[in-house]
């Protein structure tokens, strides 16, 4: 059975304190020296990763500022681009129309100058037949100078239209 025996406790006691001693004389400062340089070394390398977290957000920031103007520059681009376009549009549909206006103008003048090249034409032809068939009724050869003035009246007296 468990028996208490007096001797070896205060040896056990004296062993231990006289083992804390010699510890403390040789090995405590190391220990402690220990401890501090890796606290140390912990605590340097929390603040470099806090650094490096700062450091890290400052730079997100700047790249979403980046981004933020690079994408306003490019719907501002892209919206002058489309008033460009529109306005060009714009221009090209008003050319468009003027030029169509005036080659339509120009066509009727053609025409109207076509149509009153063809009447007088026509005219003169109507004279000149109508001579003709005068001089055979009457059985006369008119001269030039009373062609001439033949043709005149008949002109005159046909409807300018």
């Amino acid at each position: 059975m468990l028996e208490v025996n007096p001797g070896l406790i205060v040896w056990t006691i004296v062993s231990f304190i006289l083992l804390l001693f010699v510890l403390k004389r040789v090995a405590w400062e190391p220990i402690l020296e220990a401890l501090q340089s890796r606290e140390e070394s912990i605590r340097i390398a929390l603040d470099h990763a806090e650094e490096a977290r700062v450091k890290t957000e400052k730079i997100l920031e700047e790249q979403k500022s980046i981004i933020h103007n690079a994408n306003e520059k490019t719907i501002k681009l892209i919206n002058e681009g489309r008033a460009v376009a529109e306005q060009t549009k714009s221009e090209i549909i008003v050319q468009a129309h003027q030029s169509a206006k005036t080659m339509l103008e120009t066509a009727r003048e053609q025409i109207v100058r076509e149509k009153e090249a063809a009447l007088s034409q026509i005219r003169d032809e109507v004279a000149k037949l109508a001579i003709l068939t005068t001089e055979k009724m009457i059985d006369e050869v008119l001269d030039d100078k009373r062609r001439q003035q033949l043709i005149d009246t008949s002109m005159n007296k046909l409807p300018t239209n």
